[in-house]
């Protein structure tokens, strides 16, 4: 088989790349092209990608037969803008029409399960309730993407909805390795809600997974649960997080949103990390774990290694 990973220089990109040939797999990173758009609904965004010329992509994909777009901005925090819908919502229609018109017989696109927002449990269904210009973005990319597969009968797509994925060099894993350490370390009680914090590692793993997979694969794919709670998350990376009443963290949290919404949701973001260090968030077993495949779980020495002194967040 033959891989091209889009993006692949990129936090994640490399790791997929580094476990593609790890596994004796014939693969290559093509830089993504930078593409910006005012579209902001699924046919509108199919629109735009029809008007995009593909000839370089096409070219470049020819011969692949699994392509990975591990391409996008991670920016949780951004407040909008046609490079950010352009990047996570029109290139993943962009990437389809290309695949298919080369030949690809496997696209796995990448996406976030923030596309769900604050929903109790994540699953893998097409329902959507991002809450941030990210999230939205995420969340069009989709959903353009479903309507350009259903136009290309010859090319197989996937979607991984990845959770807060985690790895060593990451500026978010050292970051939160610097909260678990510090006084604001805290959960809310009892500190036992799992927690969607999870590593590079065993997302690449699913990436290898599906690429591989003989058999036909579903619309999404939520990436596993890696067994942490939000409390042994902190503790994982060297905190001794306090144990807060979670009625005062429900109360704080509400404050929070109230505020942002005075500023346009421009403080959602920050607001939906602490929730998220307090409460975590459940999700669904799903399709990897019905089909014996989900990844060895490597976050909670990810954690460990942005906690030691000196290790560079390795």
């Amino acid at each position: 088989m033959r891989w091209l990973v889009l993006g692949g220089s990129g936090f994640v990109g490399s790791a997929v790349l580094h476990a593609l040939h790890a596994a004796g797999i014939d693969a290559h990173a093509l830089p993504a092209p930078r593409l910006a758009t005012a579209a902001d609904t699924p046919a509108a965004l199919l629109a735009a990608a029809a008007a995009t010329d593909t000839t370089g992509l096409e070219t470049a994909m020819a011969g692949c037969d699994v392509v990975v777009n591990a391409a996008g901005l991670a920016t949780p925090s951004a407040t909008g803008g046609a490079d950010l819908l352009g990047a996570n919502a029109l290139l993943p229609a962009v990437a389809a029409r290309a695949a298919s018109a080369a030949g690809v017989r496997r696209l796995v696109h990448l996406s976030s399960a923030a596309v769900q927002g604050r929903t109790p449990v994540l699953d893998e269904t097409g329902t959507v309730r991002p809450f941030s210009a990210y999230s939205r973005s995420k969340a069009l990319g989709e959903q353009a993407l479903e309507l350009a597969a259903a136009r290309e009968d010859s090319l197989a797509v996937v979607t991984v909805r990845a959770t807060s994925v985690q790895g060593g060099g990451r500026p978010t894993t050292a970051a939160l390795a610097r909260l678990a350490r510090s006084p604001l370390a805290s959960v809310a009680s009892p500190g036992t809600a799992p927690s969607p914090i999870t590593s590079v590692g065993s997302l690449a793993e699913l990436v290898l997974a599906l690429g591989r997979h003989r058999g036909a694969l579903p619309p999404r794919v939520l990436q596993p649960w890696e067994g942490l709670t939000v409390r042994t998350v902190l503790e994982a990376a060297g905190g001794r997080p306090r144990v807060l009443p979670a009625p005062l963290c429900r109360a704080v949290v509400r404050a929070g949103y109230l505020v942002s919404s005075l500023v346009r949701g421009r403080l959602d973001g920050h607001v939906r990390r602490v929730e998220l260090m307090w409460f975590g968030q459940d999700q669904v077993p799903g399709w990897a774990a019905d089909q014996g495949l989900v990844p060895a779980p490597r976050v909670r020495e990810v954690l460990a290694g942005a906690a030691t002194p000196g290790a560079g967040g390795r």
